[in-house]
């Protein structure tokens, strides 16, 4: 199964009957999958279908979708509101006899706000429930499309994620050749600061000062992150190699890799492996990023 990003356009467009409609749907990251849409007044009957259908297609990202309905082929029907001109009619004929006007022309009439309505023509029940299906289809096809460039910068977002994790395996190879990191190195440097301070005073005990060099050596090894990063890479690039939706399995394991890299500055007493560390960390807050576009 392909890898998916979060951000995608699609739009679709149709006719039906005396019915021009289009769709225009556009996705952006999200936590969970979250469908606004934006429907013409009257259409509420297709919302429950249309969120189905996005759920069908989409499992994350933040989607908007907006329809917009045309009604072309159906003869307007005119009416007119007798009552509102009749009591303009009326209006005018009290004002002719107090002041000289020339009398109402029917465009000035016609013009007047409430005189004249102007619908479309009425639609039979059957016309309306096979406009809806149509627009239903139509969305369907518009959220396939969508998920089909979502597909297409998923497999961009693949190779740009091949390419961090294989710089934090290679970093954490680094690490691994760093002379200073192994425990007999460490050992060494902490012997030379104890014998400095013996030759300074008598009153340190020299059982006790290599007591705690020993316990500070152990706890500076960092033999255990470096065997974690390693898995935590393999994990990834399986996920990947896997697809689907795995946003949230990846970000899980960013948040690992973040955590291994800080812990790795903090043990190291060694300025190549420092060095590394601050390496190692910027490439992993890098894959984090690119992680958030994954469904």
């Amino acid at each position: 199964m392909a890898l998916s990003s979060m951000t995608g356009f699609a739009r679709g467009q149709g006719v039906c009957g005396s019915y021009a409609w289009a769709w225009e749907i556009k996705s952006v990251n999200g936590k969970g999958l979250d469908v606004r849409l934006r429907l013409p007044p009257g259409w509420d009957a297709i919302e429950a279908a249309v969120r189905s259908r996005a759920a069908e297609v989409l499992t994350r990202g933040s989607v908007q979708a907006g329809l917009t309905i045309e009604r072309t082929g159906a003869s307007p029907v005119v009416h007119v509101n007798t009552a509102v001109l009749e009591a303009v009619l009326a209006a005018a004929r009290q004002l002719s006899r107090r002041i000289e006007a020339s009398p109402p022309t029917l465009d000035g009439l016609l013009g007047l706000k409430g005189v004249i309505d102007i619908a479309d023509a009425a639609e039979s029940e059957d016309e309306r429930h096979v406009a809806e299906a149509a627009v239903t289809a139509g969305f369907s096809e518009a959220i396939g499309a969508l998920a089909e460039m979502r597909c297409h910068e998923g497999a961009a977002l693949a190779r740009v994620l091949a390419v961090r994790l294989g710089e934090i395996a290679a970093l954490t190879e680094r690490a691994e050749l760093v002379p200073g990191r192994r425990p007999e190195a460490i050992r060494a440097r902490l012997a030379e600061q104890v014998a400095a301070l013996l030759a300074q005073s008598d009153r340190f005990d020299p059982d006790r000062l290599h007591q705690e060099a020993i316990l500070i050596a152990a706890k500076a090894d960092v033999r255990e992150e470096l065997d974690r990063l390693a898995a935590h890479v393999a994990q990834a690039q399986a996920l990947i190699q896997q697809g689907g939706p795995i946003g949230r399995r990846l970000d899980f394991l960013a948040q690992e890799f973040n955590r291994e890299a800080n812990t790795l500055c903090a043990k190291a007493n060694d300025v190549e492996l420092t060095n590394i560390g601050l390496e190692l960390k910027a490439a992993v807050e890098q894959f984090r990023e690119q992680v958030q576009n994954v469904e």
